[in-house]
This record gives structure tokens, C-alpha cells and sequence, in this order.
């Protein structure tokens, strides 16, 4: 005969909504009755019904995982962290993209799918403007924010206006002056971190008293081929940048790729500098400011988890911000004079 919840709460010699609560992870439970539990439920080979607890708890054991891009490397660094997190938990990851990458659309709005589906919400990089955000935060769900700042809800992020502020100072300090961008999108919606990294250009530029100008801007849309056919859109003004900041470093690496097909050198004709930490960074001996992508799903996903098993009033609402790093390869130099 199978083991039940009662054979372990009377040998235990508590309640079974005792050994529930234990064997779930939830609070108030005396830590010696919960090692005790433990012990006993081990010595009786019982593991805990995953639907029964769901059942009983009224929750549904998964998490939903809002972003509007998955196939991209940021996206999907940040997803590897949070399931992570969640597999450790037992949780389950449902996924909604919000935007239909193939034709840029938005698919069905996430929030009326969210009900009595999932127990919390981690977000990606949505913009604060965004109204299915405010819808999806109207459920008024356990929720967490990767890259967006909203108050009253946790959230994790760079500081982006900094990393901007580092990358293009580190151009400033290697002599030059006229400096291009490389930015996303010219969208109605932009995303926290394009809106703050471009200022965070504009800052530096200006601080150092150096002009910016639209003819040494162009829009790379964070892609490959977009920073590719940003980089040769620059190149074709009349007194091209000697330097480029891009804002992300898939972007940086189209715009190496432009440079190469342009017989042009990295580093020794055009200094090209990055934000992010992509893998392929080192290898492509690209500079960037490198953010730790992996962990801001991570320490998302666990302040996720706290908001699940703590009181309302003991979760921590302030932004957590993680550290960024600039590293130096030879994608940049000092400006070459004549």
C-alpha cells in the first residue's frame, strides 16, 4: 500500500496540513518539526503529490515569462537564469512573447491568458509605456521586472545609462571626438535600456563638450545585419565617425562586419565599442561594457520565489542593480592622427 500524507503526519505527530506546509517549503512551521517532517517522510520513501499540493494550495506550480523577443542572445541569457531558478524550485516556466518577431505584430495580449495559469510574472525589458504591462500588472499577481523599473513591483537592471556613460568615455579618453551611435529603433515604444543608454552617449558627449549630430546616428534595430547596415550608413556620410558606440554588442558586431567588407580595420581605422557581454565578444576581440546577463534572470526568478513564500510587506520593492565592466580588446584604440 502507497504511503500517504496521513501515515507520515501521525508518525511525525503533527496534522497533515503540518506536513504539507513542511514538505511545500511554506512558512510558519517550526524549523525542528520541519527537519523532523523531513526525516520521517524519508525513512517512509513519501514524496509529496505535485497536483495534490497544487490542489490543495490553490496555486498552479508555474511561473509566466513575459518578453518580446526569445530567439536573441540577451533574451534568451536571461531565461537560461531564471529557469535555473525555477527548475531548482520544482516551478514550471510558461513563455509569452508579446511580439511576433517575424512580422513585428503583437500577438494576443498576455493578460487575460495569465489566470488561474500561473502563480507570478517575470517580465523582460517591456517598455513602462506598454499597456499590456499595466494590464498584466493590474492582475495584481506576484510579480518581478528584468531591465524596467516600475514602482511598487522588484525589480533587477543595469544601471544603462552608466554603461553608455563608460563605453562612450572610454572613446573620449582615446582622443576622439567625432563619435556616431549606433541605436535600436525609431519606435513609438522604446525599451528602458535604448532610452537610457542613449542618453547616457549624449551625457558623455556633452560633459566632454563634444557635439552629436543625426548624420552620426543611424538605427541598428539589435541585430546582426541591422548594426551591419547601420555601420555602412555611417560610413557613407561625407566625413564618416572615427569612433562608434553601439548600443548593444550583437549591433557591434554588424558593424565590424561592415568595417572588414569595407577594407577597413577595427581598432586601427574606426574604434568600435559594444554593451553587454556577449559570448562571442572575446571572440571577435570586440570592447564592451559587460553585463551579467545569466544572473539578472536569476536573482529575478529568486525574488520571484520570495514574493511566493513571504508576506506582502516583507518583500523588497527597491530596484536591485547589478554591477556592469568595461573590457578592453582591440576593437577600440586611440584616435590614429595623420
Amino acid at each position: 500500500m502507497a504511503i500517504t500524507i496521513r501515515d507520515v503526519a501521525e508518525a511525525a505527530g503533527v496534522s497533515t496540513a503540518t506536513v504539507s506546509r513542511a514538505l511545500r517549503g511554506l512558512p510558519n512551521v517550526d524549523p525542528a518539526t520541519r527537519d523532523r517532517i523531513a526525516t520521517v517522510a524519508s525513512k517512509l520513501d513519501y514524496v509529496i503529490s505535485p497536483s495534490a499540493s497544487r490542489l490543495a494550495s490553490g496555486r498552479t506550480g508555474s511561473i509566466a515569462v513575459i518578453t518580446p523577443f526569445i530567439s536573441r542572445w540577451f533574451f534568451a541569457t536571461v531565461l537560461s537564469g531564471v529557469e535555473s531558478v525555477l527548475q531548482a524550485a520544482g516551478m514550471d516556466l510558461l513563455l509569452m512573447s508579446v511580439t511576433d518577431a517575424a512580422s513585428g505584430h503583437h500577438r494576443l495580449p498576455p493578460a487575460p491568458r495569465l489566470r488561474r495559469r500561473v502563480d507570478g510574472v517575470l517580465i523582460i525589458a517591456m517598455s513602462p509605456s506598454d499597456p499590456q504591462l499595466r494590464d498584466v500588472l493590474n492582475l495584481g499577481m506576484p510579480t518581478s521586472m528584468i531591465g524596467v523599473n516600475v514602482g511598487g513591483v522588484p525589480s533587477v537592471m543595469i544601471d544603462d545609462v552608466a554603461a553608455a556613460r563608460i563605453a562612450t568615455q572610454h572613446l573620449i579618453n582615446l582622443g576622439h571626438t567625432r563619435i556616431g551611435m549606433i541605436g535600436g529603433s525609431p519606435a513609438e515604444l522604446p525599451f528602458t535600456a535604448e532610452f537610457d543608454r542613449e542618453n547616457g552617449f549624449r551625457q558623455a558627449m556633452e560633459e566632454s563638450g563634444l557635439e552629436t549630430t543625426p548624420m552620426l546616428e543611424a538605427f541598428g534595430y539589435f541585430t546582426i545585419q541591422g548594426g551591419e547596415q547601420a555601420m555602412t550608413a555611417l560610413l557613407t556620410q561625407k566625413n564618416p565617425p572615427t569612433a562608434v558606440f553601439a548600443m548593444s554588442d550583437e549591433m557591434a558586431f554588424g558593424a565590424l562586419r561592415s568595417l572588414r567588407n569595407h577594407g577597413l580595420k577595427p581598432g586601427v581605422d574606426i574604434s568600435v565599442v559594444g554593451v553587454d557581454g556577449h559570448d562571442m565578444s572575446e571572440h571577435l576581440e570586440l570592447t564592451t561594457v559587460v553585463q551579467p546577463v545569466f544572473d539578472l534572470g536569476r536573482i529575478a526568478a529568486e525574488a520571484l520565489l520570495v514574493q511566493l513564500r513571504t508576506l506582502p510587506q516583507d518583500v523588497n520593492l527597491e530596484p536591485t542593480r547589478v554591477p556592469t565592466q568595461l573590457v578592453v580588446r582591440s576593437s577600440t584604440a586611440p584616435l590614429r592622427t595623420v
